[in-house]
């Protein structure tokens, strides 16, 4: 990559934080104040784990 494209893309980079740094800002804030609810992540996360091993397990035999 051209040195003048990193330049530009750095640009466009610093440029899109500006853009979106107000919703970015109440997001965390949101996010703060919300109630922990680290059961409602763990399922899902922990059913996908278990579903590739089974998918691992029957490519394998």
């Amino acid at each position: 990559m051209e040195t003048w494209e990193q330049i530009l893309l750095g640009a466009l980079a610093i440029l899109l934080i500006f853009v979106f740094r107000p919703g970015i800002k109440a997001a965390l804030e949101q996010s703060r104040q919300a109630e922990k609810d680290w059961k409602g992540a763990l399922i899902p996360i922990g059913a996908v784990v278990l579903f590739v091993i089974l998918l691992i397990a029957l490519a394998r035999s």
